[in-house]
């Protein structure tokens, strides 16, 4: 991960650090959050950010270097600086929150057809 040469004041930063989180934490949905993240990073920087956490999905769900540098187009050295930060509190938070979404949603998925809205 590349770090910017142009240091900032260690307090200025902190604070920077902390207004821009407090911004994210108090978007009201994820509508307001895509308007903030769309207007905020590039494509490019988008496309950086959600390839990492593709990334480190399909390593958790182990996927192959292969599959991953195929699918989504990244390099073997990507996947592989993926693979040595999976463990770091960052990742684990998000791929938590993945496999969360994604057991409720197959639980969604079986109560469904259990019990059908009615018509």
């Amino acid at each position: 991960m590349r770090v910017s040469a142009n240091k900032v004041n260690p307090i200025l930063k902190k604070q920077i650090e902390e207004t821009f989180i407090q911004t994210i934490t108090d978007l009201k949905d994820t509508k307001e959050l895509k308007v903030f993240l769309d207007d905020f990073f590039n494509q490019t920087e988008m496309e950086t950010f959600t390839k990492r956490l593709a990334v480190a999905y399909w390593l958790k769900k182990q996927r192959s270097y292969n599959n991953i540098k195929n699918n989504l187009k990244v390099s073997s050295a990507t996947i592989a600086t993926i693979q040595s930060l999976i463990q770091t509190p960052g990742f684990k938070l998000a791929l938590t929150k993945m496999e969360a979404e994604e057991w409720a949603n197959k639980w969604v998925e079986k109560i469904s057809q259990v019990w059908p809205k009615a018509k």
